[in-house]
């Protein structure tokens, strides 16, 4: 198996078909048009093709290798980025970052990436588009408050901006209202048992089953609470270092934001997570380290309801797959 490194930008994107520093290099456009070029230049028995996740930048990249049946490997830009600086790489360009991914393939062996499902795609779109609404509504609401304190507030300025707060709510709550009713109605059965533990609601539900495609891109929840930067890091060295430090993270901050909030909720009504919180604040924990631990709990709680296919009740310890 060959690996191709592919270095992903706005209008193109530079492929290497190997790691050695005279290996050949060649720029497509990125466009259905410049993806099927590149597809007609690889096998799908011979190579295997690996890019840094992009967001938008790499999906129809990704899309359309994975429709012609290529492996695809789509890795955390932070994992090549400290692959580069083991190998010392102090040069960057487009031909150079895609000889190295193609180096990391080799070296590292990615595990193929598993494609989204059109309903997932959909939901994941809504639910940028709801985070880029809510920042907006934020941003809007700071620049009401800074402009109240002002000797004199110039009404139209004061109405144009009420307006547009309330122009933003409006399509925030519809935003969300849409984003439950297409996750209920593609994946209800997942839907009914998250929302069965207590401090899960809807809008959080939704949010996992799009950050997991549906619960099936972890094979265990230890793997889900590391991609969300919910899992605590430790360092030993010798008999000098041996510290627990803060939590890694990692992945979606908007997502673990949310679970950070649903973690207070679920202490007013969460049996087992609230007798994790008591644990750790009686043990002299800081009230912020608990709340953490805590949603690590739920996200474990999720994890578990829905691989074992059983709603939550109170009292319920999730098992490790």
């Amino acid at each position: 198996m060959t690996y191709v490194g592919i270095d992903v930008s706005k209008a193109t994107f530079v492929v290497a078909y190997s790691s050695a520093k005279t290996g050949r290099t060649k720029t497509f456009k990125n466009t259905v048009k410049g993806v099927h070029e590149f597809i007609q230049a690889v096998s799908a028995a011979e190579h295997h093709c690996v890019l840094e996740a992009t967001g938008n930048y790499s999906a129809l990249l990704v899309y359309l290798l994975s429709e012609a049946g290529i492996t695809v490997s789509l890795e955390n830009p932070l994992k090549v980025k400290n692959f580069a600086r083991a190998m010392l790489t102090v040069t960057k360009t487009d031909e150079i970052d895609a000889r190295l991914t193609a180096l990391y393939g080799e070296r590292m062996q990615p595990a193929p990436y598993k494609l989204r499902s059109d309903s997932i795609l959909i939901l994941k779109q809504k639910r940028t588009v709801l985070r880029q609404l809510k920042k907006q509504l934020v941003a809007t609401r700071n620049l009401k408050g800074s402009l109240e304190i002002l000797p004199s507030f110039d009404p139209e300025c004061k109405k144009t901006i009420e307006k547009t707060i309330a122009f933003l709510e409006k399509q925030i709550k519809a935003m969300e209202e849409t984003i439950a009713s297409l996750a209920q109605g593609e994946y209800k059965k997942q839907m009914d048992l998250l929302t069965s533990i207590k401090g899960i609601g809807v809008t959080l539900a939704a949010a996992l089953i799009v950050a997991t495609g549906g619960f099936t891109y972890f094979d265990n929840a230890k793997q889900l609470t590391r991609y969300l930067g919910l899992s605590p890091t430790y360092q030993q060295s010798g008999t000098s270092v041996n510290v627990k430090g803060h939590i890694n993270r990692n992945g979606d901050s908007n997502l673990r934001s949310q679970l950070y909030v649903a973690a207070f909720s679920s202490l007013r009504c969460n049996t087992e997570c609230k007798a994790c919180f008591d644990r750790l604040r009686s043990n002299g924990k800081p009230g912020k380290v608990a709340v953490v631990a805590v949603a690590n709990k739920l996200l474990r709680q999720a994890f578990a309801v829905v691989t074992q296919g059983k709603p939550y009740v109170d009292g319920f310890k999730s098992e490790k797959p």
